[in-house]
Formats: structure tokens, sequence, C-alpha cells
């Protein structure tokens, strides 16, 4: 396993397939035998459990919760057993299958927030991800996520957009944000659901962010999302052989 994991962080306008290529990147990245690959839901809904075929038992926040009201009580709390004891709930809140672990983080930090109990659950994320080889992180919708939670161990910022005018000024948008704020190595765009060669021209001549790759409209990834199925079922395709090209050489670029 590498010293430092590949923590990919896909971002952008709600409705552009983030979901959709955290999958599909996961399942590209999890089809190497010899590599450890933790994905992770940062989106409240925990969507990109359904694409994994996998099911969610316990959140961070739900872990976060629990421990604002065990602190909110007026019970003695030794510090070792009340780390001990999450330490035990963040590695039980992992879903295994294979090589790929699964963590969902939940809603984001609201009312409840205690800034020790979220700076602790920062580092605890941080720690199981150093034992992976790859990080995929399925980002909330909006530029919010830049600021929160996992954005800071983030060594590739993939931003996700489709054709429309608001998309492209948000992937703009988070694109500067995250030159301020993270420490990626290296930050580009992905072009989703692309309809034809017009759209695709188009598109491009308006582009001024580090292209990663363009992705077209894909009838087969619109059904399986659909109808709830796992993205590992999903049959080989041209597309998803051209994604993957792209995506290591994005990967291997930094």
């Amino acid at each position: 396993m590498a010293s430092r994991p590949v923590i990919i962080a896909l971002c952008g306008k709600g409705g552009v397939g983030k979901t959709s290529m955290s999958a599909l990147i996961t399942r590209m990245f999890s089809a190497d035998p010899a590599k450890r690959v933790l994905a992770i839901d940062a989106d409240p809904a925990v969507g990109l459990s359904y694409p994994l075929g996998i099911n969610v038992t316990k959140t961070v926040d739900q872990i976060r919760r629990d421990l604002i009201d065990k602190l909110g009580k007026d019970e003695p709390v030794h510090k070792e057993d009340l780390l001990r004891q999450l330490e035990y709930d963040m590695f039980s809140a992992l879903s295994e299958k294979g090589n790929l672990a699964f963590l969902a983080i939940g809603r984001p930090e609201g009312d409840g927030c205690y800034c020790q109990v979220n700076q602790l659950l920062r580092e605890l994320i941080r720690d199981i991800a150093g034992q992976f080889d790859v990080v995929v992180i399925d980002g909330e919708a909006g530029m919010e996520q830049i600021n929160r939670r996992v954005m800071d161990m983030v060594t590739h910022l993939l931003i996700v957009t489709d054709g429309s005018l608001k998309g492209r000024n948000v992937a703009e948008t988070i694109y500067r944000m995250g030159k301020e704020t993270c420490v990626c190595e290296r930050s580009g765009v992905l072009f989703n659901r692309v309809k034809h060669d017009g759209e695709e021209a188009l598109v491009l001549g308006k582009n001024t962010l580090p292209l990663v790759h363009v992705m077209r409209e894909n009838d087969t990834i619109r059904d399986f999302d659909r109808e709830g199925r796992s993205f590992f079922e999903l049959p080989v395709a041209p597309d998803f052989e051209h994604l993957e090209i792209s995506l290591k050489h994005f990967v291997a670029q930094a």
C-alpha cells in the first residue's frame, strides 16, 4: 500500500451525475485486487451506497450525535474510554465488500455542532483513509463541501458538470475555491451527460478549466441509476474504458 493514498473528491452542481461518476470511478479502482479502495459518501442523501450495492448501517453523523448526547449528560466520561469507543464506532460504520470499504458521512454539521467533536471525527476519518490506497469522495451538491470535514485531505479535485451555463459557472467557482482552500495536487473538470458532437464542441470551446474527460450521455447508466442496480454489474463499454484512461492520466500527472 502506498504511504499516502490518492484521495479524489468529486464536486459540482446538484444533478450533474457526481454520484454516478463516483460509483464508476470506485468500480474502476477496486477492479485491481492489489488496491484497497475506500468510498466516502459526503452527500447527506447517502446515494452512493446504491450504485455500489452496499447497505449503510450507520453514518458518521449518527456517531457524532450519539457522542454529543453522551457528553451532554451529567455522567463522568473518561477520555480514554471515549476515544476507544469512538474508534470502535467509526470502524464498525465501515461497510466492506472485498477490497472495497464504504463510509457514509450523513448530514452536514448543524444543530448540536461541537467543534472538538468534529475535529476528532475529521482526524479519525483521515486516519482511516490513510489505510487505503485510493479514496473516492462523493461530495455534497454545490460549493459548501469545499469547506467541510473531508476536503482538507484531498489530493485530486474532480469537478463534475453538465454543459449548462449554470453548471459551468459553478464548476469555475469550485475550481477557484479549491485553489484557495484545498491542498490538492491537481484539479480538473469532467463534463458529463454530453449528448452529441455539437454540444461537446460548444462546451469545450467555452471551457477555461483543466479538462479531465468528456463523458457522453449513457442510457445504460441512466437505466441502472433508475433501477437502483449496482454499477459493478455494468457491462464493459468503450465509454467506461475511455474514462478510465483519462482518470489514470489525471491521477498520474499529479
